[in-house]
């Protein structure tokens, strides 16, 4: 068994068992509250523009359930961007299925993301954030397809997509 599913399937039976849509993450408040970004906003401004779910992810570094996400079969061009400071992250060009529940791309939009270590469930991974916002996005895994070997493993709570075209004008 490959050391990802088996992840997974422990962070499923968890989340199952708890009953939550979400699996808390880190911290309350999570590193994008600690650190400054260009667009920064109190926890109270967070909470008013963002649902409940979003809030979870982007700010308290919370992870969506897996499989739960209408991006997962989002399949049209166009850009998916930050639903807490709606910069663009990804385009449609590089999206990809990779079984895993969430929905993955193998390279972000240049300038678009921010990334350090994570060193949560006992191994250390790359978590990945919005520069602009320091929303938290998910994490990079070494796993994913050529050209870049990456695989982008985003929640897709943390995105809105925008049909059109695939590069930011």
């Amino acid at each position: 068994m490959r050391r990802r599913n088996f992840l997974y399937g422990a962070a499923g039976a968890l989340a199952t068992l708890t009953g939550g849509a979400f699996l808390a993450h880190k911290r309350p408040g999570g590193s994008a509250m600690a650190e400054t970004f260009e667009i920064t906003k109190t926890e109270d401004e967070w909470r008013a523009i963002l649902t409940e779910q979003q809030f979870a992810v982007l700010r308290e570094e919370a992870t969506e359930r897996a499989f739960t996400s209408p991006l997962n079969n989002e399949k049209r061009a166009g850009l998916f961007h930050c639903a807490g400071c709606d910069l663009p992250l990804y385009s449609s060009e590089v999206k990809y299925d990779s079984g895993t529940g969430w929905p993955s791309f193998w390279e972000a939009l240049p300038n678009a993301i921010g990334t350090r270590p994570d060193n949560s469930l006992f191994m250390t991974r790359t978590e990945c954030h919005c520069r602009r916002c320091g929303g938290h996005l998910g994490h990079i895994f070494d796993d994913g397809p050529q050209p870049t070997g990456k695989r982008h493993c985003i929640n897709g709570v943390a995105m809105q997509f925008r049909p059109g075209p695939t590069m930011p004008s």
